[in-house]
Parts: structure tokens; C-alpha cells; sequence
């Protein structure tokens, strides 16, 4: 059990020469990362679910200590906004199993102009399998009752923490035995990174509500200037001083 600390997705051309190196192809940018980094959170799936033969290739592609974590399409999220979640959560299942024992946990961001509905979300969550990990990221304020963190707890979904410019925007609240922090955009310089203390402030934050035997993921989303691989290497050298076991980083 460990911290796990990686990226919002890989395929960011602006990444070569500061992440890539020149000579490495596009094709193999996954290869690199997985040697970089032991996650990543799959922003992709979110746009266009791909065929289970991609998430099987994806699995060939990567160590057996890999973890990729998946982003719910938009067409459950956005487009259905949860109602009727069931045939889209077994498309998407389906789908993704050809990780296999390479699949993290399945995000699930919701738009930022939909209310609370802890119903919607109660029977969302009920059409996933008990052994997968679901985080939820609700972005409207309406969310932050006592009735979502129920609904959250009881599945044992972890309520996504996620930070902008440098300060929470969710509550730190503890819904599961695991935990999933993104990190948007950073306050620093040069943008859009993350100031040393506020990555100690996230490491200290994460090590105090999950122990030593609990899994917590950590993704930095903040891409343009190859800014979410430092981060990531950053963040995780803070919460390696704790004293947790974080899995492998970028040697910068």
C-alpha cells in the first residue's frame, strides 16, 4: 500500500524535450511514462470510450506494477448527467477490463453546473462491482452535504479532493479507506506549476487522513509546460519525507 503519484494523461506534445526525450516516438510515450512514473489517470476515455483491443494494448504496454486509473466518458457524466447510468457503466467496464490487474480506480467528474442529486449518484454507484474504486469529483457547492458524504461512505467511493491555484476547492472530506487528489493548476511560477509549500501542505494533508496500510492517488493536471511531471516528482519527494512509501517518480 502506498501514495501513488502521476499525471492527467500523457500524450501532451509540448511534454518532448522537457518529459520526452527527442528521440523517443510518439508511439512509445506510454512505454517512457510507465518507466517514469508507476500511474496514470486516463483523461482520454473521457472524450471517446475506446475499444476493449486499446485497453488491452495499453496493459501490454506498461509494468505489471502499472496502475491506470479512467475516466468516465462524458455520455454517463455529461450528457445523461447519472440518470439511466447502467448500460453506459457496463459499456465502460467492459471496455476497460482489458487492463486487467492494471486498472485503478474509475473517476468520475461531474458537470460543473449540476446540483446535488444524492440519489442519482446512489444508484450510479450501485452499478459498479464492490471491488472497483470509484472517485467522484462533484464541482458544484450543492454537493457538500451530509447526505452526499453518506451516499459516498456507504460504497466505500472516495469523494475526489482537488486543488486550484494552490487551495482546496472540495472538502477534505474522508469517504473511503483510499483516497484521489487532483491538482488543476498551480499558483507558482512559471505556470502553471505548484510552490514547494503547497505541495508539502497536499503531502501532509494525504499522509494524515490515509495510514500506512491505505492507497492514495495523486494526479497533477496542470500539463501546458510539462508542468504536471515536475509536480508529480515534487509531490512525491514531500510525501516520501513523511516517511510514506510513494511509488516511482520522474528523476528530474
Amino acid at each position: 500500500m502506498s501514495i501513488r503519484a502521476g499525471t492527467s494523461g500523457w500524450q501532451y506534445r509540448d511534454w518532448r524535450g522537457a518529459f520526452y526525450p527527442a528521440g523517443v516516438p510518439q508511439r512509445r510515450w506510454l512505454e517512457h511514462y510507465a518507466g517514469q512514473f508507476a500511474t496514470v489517470e486516463n483523461n482520454a476515455t473521457f472524450y471517446r470510450l475506446p475499444s476493449r483491443d486499446t485497453f488491452v494494448s495499453w496493459h501490454d504496454r506498461v509494468p505489471g506494477d502499472f496502475v491506470m486509473a479512467v475516466k468516465a466518458s462524458r455520455y454517463l457524466s455529461h450528457v445523461r448527467r447519472l440518470r439511466d447510468p447502467a448500460e453506459p457503466v457496463r459499456r465502460l467496464l467492459a471496455a476497460a477490463a482489458g487492463l486487467g490487474g492494471r486498472l485503478g480506480p474509475v473517476l468520475l467528474q461531474l458537470p460543473p453546473d449540476m446540483r446535488a442529486s444524492p440519489a442519482l449518484l446512489a444508484d450510479c454507484l450501485a452499478q459498479f462491482p464492490a471491488q472497483v474504486q470509484v472517485a467522484v469529483e462533484p464541482r458544484h457547492e450543492s454537493w457538500w452535504t451530509g447526505e452526499v458524504r453518506q451516499v459516498l461512505t456507504a460504497r466505500n467511493a472516495a469523494l475526489c479532493w482537488a486543488d486550484r491555484r494552490g487551495s482546496p476547492v472540495t472538502p477534505l472530506w474522508r469517504t473511503a479507506d483510499w483516497g484521489y487528489l487532483r491538482c488543476h493548476e498551480g499558483d507558482g511560477a512559471p505556470w502553471p506549476r505548484y510552490t514547494a509549500a503547497v505541495l508539502q501542505a497536499w503531502a501532509e494533508r494525504i499522509t494524515a487522513a490515509w495510514g500506512p496500510g491505505e492507497d492514495a492517488y495523486v494526479y497533477f493536471n496542470n500539463d501546458p509546460n510539462a508542468a504536471a511531471p515536475a509536480d508529480a516528482a515534487a509531490f512525491a519527494a514531500c510525501a516520501a519525507r513523511t516517511g510514506r512509501a510513494v511509488t516511482r517518480t520522474w528523476a528530474r
